[in-house]
């Protein structure tokens, strides 16, 4: 059974702090040659720092010609992960007070980003004839979102629905396409603010909802992507994983 990756290329996004930070690690332990990339330099070069086998670049995913110009530069990547997203420092406000602008931005880095990311690796893949791409959606794509954002909501569940259609296109060049949809994970700022938001006792009411009683660690979203990515994974195409604890 394969266990490592070495040989593989991989390259993931949002890789600045938190979830990507532990996936970009993860691959490059394993052996891969892994390229991290986010708009955040410093959080880059903290996830750089000590590491073997892994790169980092700043990219900003909504801007289609540096996305291409960044993949072009790192060559054919076996593996994508798309980590970024998030809600860009917004919080949750009645969708009338929403502006365009807001809106926008949260469906541009969540939803355009992996489409731009998922657009620019595919030619390489195809040529191969191998590829595993994993989006990294979120529960608020399958049910309501936490946040109360409709924008991440919305985002999300484009997320889950564009993972779904280039499963179905990419699957006969031998591509794989998944998402892990995470439940809550303390693993950055802006969801360590959301936690302490809940105060104490609306912190107890969210661990009850949650069947393992605990949150999610970064860990486990790690394990679900590395899961998709593994060879033993070709047949599994178009499906998302929550990773929540259970609901």
């Amino acid at each position: 059974m394969q266990q490592g990756f070495a040989g593989r290329r991989v390259l993931v996004t949002g890789g600045g702090h938190g979830i990507g930070r532990g996936i970009a690690r993860a691959f490059a332990a394993l052996g891969a040659e892994t390229l991290a990339v986010d708009i955040n330099d410093a959080g880059l070069r903290e996830t750089a720092d000590g590491q073997e086998r892994l790169a980092v670049a700043v990219l900003d995913v909504t801007d289609a010609m540096a996305v291409q110009s960044t993949t072009t530069a790192f060559g054919r990547a076996d593996i994508l992960v798309h980590s970024a997203g998030g809600v860009c420092g917004q919080a949750g406000k009645p969708v009338e007070d929403v502006t365009l602008p807001e809106w926008q931005a949260i469906l541009s880095v969540n939803l355009t980003g992996a489409f731009l990311m998922a657009q620019a690796v595919t030619p390489a893949m195809k040529a191969a004839g191998y590829g595993r791409i994993v989006t990294i959606s979120s529960g608020a794509g399958i049910g309501v979102s936490l946040t109360g954002i409709q924008a991440y909501a919305a985002a999300k569940a484009g997320e889950i629905g564009l993972t779904r259609q280039l499963a179905h296109e990419l699957g006969p060049f031998g591509i794989t396409v998944n998402s892990v949809a995470p439940g809550f994970v303390r693993s950055n700022p802006a969801t360590e603010r959301q936690w302490e938001a809940y105060g104490p006792e609306g912190q107890k009411r969210l661990v009850e909802t949650i069947a393992t009683r605990r949150l999610g660690r970064v860990e486990d979203i790690v394990n679900a992507v590395l899961f998709f990515a593994r060879e033993q994974s070709g047949w599994i195409s178009g499906q998302t994983l929550s990773v929540d604890g259970g609901k």
